[in-house]
């Protein structure tokens, strides 16, 4: 099947087939995959025009309500939580995609600081979920402590074997929503946070996404989980809520950019037909990842985190180096 906008020619089936691939995996740890489809756009199919970003924008949009659903159907999901960090991350990108223009014309240095930043968040995933958690450390011991225990209390009942997972009284349950907090119950865990502190970090990751087009879970979920101290699964959700914000306000910029002279001579206009493809295998993946999330221990679940931020990490290092 040939694609005019962005010139190249591929079996229709692929493009959903690696999307569903990628997008399983990523979606437990709040994270779309769109880094990871970006690279198979470009090496693989060989499409290289700038064209390919808002391509890869469209992916998420529809890709990312299919986990969204999940979430929301299992009750994984803060709404709270939810609604702070769409509400920083849309004038983030606002203000991101202006600076991107006037501002930051060669983004080289800056590519490097967002990948140092990721690095950090990788390395400190892997030392919280690869090494401390053989210690069973406190902040994030107990949740996995109620799974082995409530896998052990049903394998007792049914005297068998079974699939490990969440309860179904395992959801989310808000305490306080105010301007000054945000406080929830999970599985008899009280989590609180200051609500500035979601909204500045959803304007930071949205400033980002706004500049480089970076995916906002790649940050958004590791620091509520190393420096607020979330779990994993009231997480993913709000942060692919985030990410779909973040590409949604995208590809509305870039549609608004293909429409100047400027951005018809720089071929910037999306692959519409390409960008659905891989959001159909995109939505279906991201729906079986959520679903899937509630089988995982939740250092499973962080240590998917951690591979994703750091390959996510090395890949805007190599491209830092590549271009230099």
């Amino acid at each position: 099947m040939y694609f005019p906008v962005s010139g190249i020619e591929v079996n229709p089936l692929i493009p959903p087939l690696v999307s569903f691939v990628i997008s399983s995996v990523t979606a437990s740890a709040g994270i779309s995959g769109s880094f990871l489809l970006l690279p198979f756009q470009m090496s693989v199919l060989n499409y290289t025009s700038p064209s390919v970003t808002p391509t890869n924008l469209i992916y998420n949009i529809f890709a990312i309500p299919g986990g969204l659903y999940r979430f929301i159907r299992d009750g994984r999901i803060s709404w709270p939580l939810t609604i702070i960090i769409m509400t920083g991350t849309l004038p983030g990108v606002f203000f991101g995609s202006l600076a991107r223009v006037y501002l930051l014309p060669d983004l080289k240095r800056f590519q490097l600081f967002v990948a140092a930043v990721l690095l950090y968040f990788g390395i400190m995933l892997i030392f919280e979920y690869v090494v401390r958690s053989k210690k069973q450390n406190a902040r994030h011991g107990s949740l996995d402590q109620k799974f082995k225990e409530h896998i052990a209390k049903m394998e007792n009942l049914t005297n068998k074997k079974i699939t490990p997972g969440l309860p179904t009284d395992a959801i989310i349950n808000t305490k306080v929503f105010s301007i000054k907090k945000i406080e929830y119950e999970f599985w008899g865990e009280t989590y609180s946070i200051k609500t500035a502190t979601i909204f500045f970090l959803a304007l930071a990751v949205g400033l980002i996404g706004g500049i480089y087009g970076i995916g906002g879970g790649a940050i958004i979920a590791p620091f509520c989980v190393l420096v607020l101290g979330l779990p994993v699964y009231t997480v993913a959700g709000a942060a692919l809520a985030g990410n779909f914000m973040t590409s949604t306000a995208g590809v509305i910029f870039y549609i608004f950019l293909a429409s100047t002279p400027a951005g018809t001579s720089a071929n910037i206009s999306p692959d519409w037909s390409l960008g659905a493809l891989f959001g159909v295998g995109g939505l279906l993946g991201t729906y079986f990842g959520a679903y899937f999330q509630k089988y995982l221990k939740q250092v499973v679940v962080g240590r998917i985190m951690a591979l994703l931020v750091m390959l996510l990490a090395l890949n805007y290092i190599i491209q830092y180096f590549i271009k230099s």
